[in-house]
């Protein structure tokens, strides 16, 4: 299993200036502490689920910027319909991950339904998604790290972590400041 902290670490290390990184539910606050720039941005005020999909968006309309979306499994599993859309759409400037712990972190860490059964590389592939990745050990994990930025994607990165008992994220600013600042920033 992989530590999260210390994957987010190295990811922040490795990130390049210019891309966007869009975070959700218990990464969020954990990558704020790394990176607070305006290409940051986390979506935790919205509705679950929906973070994957925002930044396909992004990566849509910024086609000269890699986008990375940091992604928990309980998120993926409540909008599977984004991996297809992903799939069919192309953006080869879009790294997904799918921080995947088997709880819902932020709301107590219930259990994800279906977690150990669910085997989220296989329902990528399903998808029509060819670039997956499942990462569940530090060697592989530093091996595969500079493909989140250099590969063609849409891609898709199951980082297999380790479950945690932290308190649910609170945002330092608004969402309404948050959104304008990557707004501001993407169309400069």
């Amino acid at each position: 299993m992989l530590d999260k902290y210390r994957c987010l670490t190295r990811l922040a290390d490795a990130r390049r200036q210019g891309d966007v990184v869009v975070t959700t539910m218990s990464v969020a606050m954990p990558w704020a502490e790394l990176s607070d720039t305006p290409f940051d941005f986390a979506s935790v005020d919205s509705a679950m689920g929906h973070a994957a999909d925002l930044a396909y968006g992004l990566a849509l309309a910024q086609p000269d910027r890699r986008v990375l979306c940091l992604n928990g499994d309980g998120s993926t599993l409540m909008c599977l319909g984004t991996l297809v859309t992903i799939a069919q759409g192309g953006a080869s400037n879009y790294s997904l991950i799918i921080t995947e712990n088997g709880t819902y972190e932020v709301t107590g860490n219930q259990p994800v339904p279906g977690s150990g059964v669910v085997d989220f590389e296989a329902m990528a592939r399903a998808a029509g998604l060819r670039e997956v990745h499942t990462i569940d050990d530090p060697d592989d994990f530093e091996r595969k790290l500079p493909l989140h930025f250099e590969v063609e994607g849409p891609a898709v990165f199951i980082w297999r972590i380790e479950q945690s008992g932290e308190p649910v994220p609170r945002p330092a600013r608004p969402i309404r400041d948050r959104a304008h600042d990557l707004r501001a920033a993407l169309a400069r």
